[in-house]
């Protein structure tokens, strides 16, 4: 497969599918790390826990959704790059299923 650019920005709020079509989330945030003087992504954050994230938030939005009575928060997955299938960028898909994912947060509310 050639290299192909793809600019982060037009990444952000793309709806990635699963394998079988259906929609998990859009992609909120970027992580990526510097190796010489490129940056190379290594995974992306997909979901409702991943705008808080995105946000730096995670700990006034956990507080917020506690007091709007939310009892148990998930809403995100973490991706590594190279389970994220970019061949399309307007249509992000998964490489595997969502069983091998990460969540962003699965965090109880007290």
């Amino acid at each position: 497969m050639a290299d192909q650019e793809i600019h982060l920005e037009l990444l952000l709020g793309k709806q990635v599918l699963d394998s079988t079509g259906k929609a998990i989330g859009r992609i909120e945030e970027v992580r990526a790390e510097p190796q010489g003087e490129d940056w190379v992504v290594q995974e992306y954050l997909i979901g409702y826990a991943a705008i808080l994230e995105r946000l730096s938030a995670w700990t006034i939005g956990l507080g917020i959704l506690h007091l709007l009575g939310a009892r148990k928060i998930h809403g995100g997955y973490t991706v590594p790059w190279e389970k994220l299938d970019l061949t399309n960028p307007d249509q992000p898909r998964l490489r595997c299923s969502l069983a091998e994912l990460k969540a962003v947060a699965e965090t109880e509310t007290r």
